[in-house]
C-alpha cells in the first residue's frame, strides 16, 4: 500500500468507512439470498425426481403385478409348474425387480437431497475475505 497523506479529516474518513463497510454486508445478504435460492432451486428438482420416482414405483406395482405376472406365470406352467407354484414363483420375480427400479431412483434422489446443496461456500468465502480486508486495513 502507498503511504500518502489524507487531508480529510478523521469524521468523513469515519462516515466513508462506515458506508462502505454497510454496502458491502449489504451485497453479501444478497449474495446469501442468491445461493439461497438457487439451493432452494436444486432441491426442488430432487424432491421432483424423488415423487416421480414414487409414482413410477407405485404405477409399476399395479400394472406389472396385474400383467406380467399372470404373463410369467402362464410362461411358467407351460414348463411344468403348477398354476399356483407359478402365480406365486412370478408374482416374486416382478416384485423384486420392481422393488429394485423405485429403489435405485428414491436412493438417488435422497443422496442428491443428502449432498452439498445447502451449504453457502460462496457467501461464505466472500465474508472471510471481506474480514481480512477490513482487518488489514484498521490500524
Amino acid at each position: 500500500m502507498a503511504n500518502h497523506r489524507d487531508d480529510r479529516p478523521l469524521s468523513e474518513l469515519m462516515t466513508g468507512l462506515v458506508g462502505d463497510i454497510s454496502g458491502l454486508f449489504r451485497k453479501e445478504i444478497d449474495l446469501a439470498k442468491a445461493e439461497a435460492s438457487e439451493n432452494f432451486n436444486r432441491a426442488v428438482g430432487s424432491l421432483e425426481t424423488l415423487l416421480v420416482g414414487l409414482i413410477f414405483a407405485i404405477g409399476a406395482i399395479g400394472v406389472l403385478l396385474s400383467a406380467a405376472v399372470q404373463g410369467l406365470g402362464a410362461f411358467l406352467v407351460a414348463r411344468g409348474l403348477t398354476e399356483p407354484n407359478a402365480d406365486a414363483l412370478s408374482a416374486v420375480i416382478i416384485g423384486v425387480i420392481v422393488a429394485l427400479l423405485a429403489w435405485a431412483m428414491i436412493s438417488r434422489s435422497v443422496s442428491t437431497l443428502r449432498s452439498n446443496s445447502l451449504n453457502f461456500d460462496r457467501t461464505t468465502s466472500s465474508v472471510q475475505r471481506d474480514l481480512d480486508v477490513v482487518k488489514e486495513r484498521m490500524p
